[in-house]
């Protein structure tokens, strides 16, 4: 029998790797008539800028609404190109790594979560490991970690 998976699960980040993910679960709803959670987690830490002092509210909330504007177009264009509508587009604020492995899934009845193999943060990939690699070892849910586009082709290195 054929796991049918009814509620999936997208986190973003801007990166081509987070971008190819998308397409594919793009996709994978479309075969399984699903619903289609696309997230973007901003995480706290990057907020701090000592430890006793914050950065401006105005400047989360430009963030924020910046962060809107990039997932309003990536449905717009999933809509155009897919005629796919059973879309949520979600912010949160957070540690990305129990966000996207737990508290989400968790809130949004996740059954599968569809991950990039990397995201934009480098410098956190080599101190602390990446999101992805927390994800599936984490999860409370499958998790499909995406490596390849559509085509099965890798990603050009950056």
């Amino acid at each position: 029998m054929l796991q049918e998976y009814r509620n999936i699960l997208v986190p973003v980040d801007g990166s081509k790797e987070a971008e190819l993910a998308l397409t594919k679960a793009v996709e994978v709803a479309k075969r399984n008539n699903a619903h289609l959670d696309i997230l973007d987690v901003l995480a706290t830490q990057q907020f701090e800028v000592s430890y006793s002092s914050f950065v401006d509210g105005d400047v989360i909330y430009k963030m924020s609404e910046d962060v809107k504007t990039y997932l309003d177009k990536l449905v717009a264009q999933i809509e155009k190109e897919n005629d796919f509508h059973n879309i949520d587009i979600h912010i949160r604020f957070g540690n990305p790594k129990m966000v996207i492995a737990r508290d989400f899934p968790q809130e949004h009845k996740n059954d599968l979560i569809m991950i990039g193999a990397t995201g934009l943060n480098a410098v956190e990939r080599v101190l602390i490991g990446s999101v992805a690699s927390y994800v599936n070892r984490s999860a409370i849910t499958d998790v499909l970690v995406v490596k390849t586009d559509i085509n099965n082709k890798q990603p050009q290195a950056k």
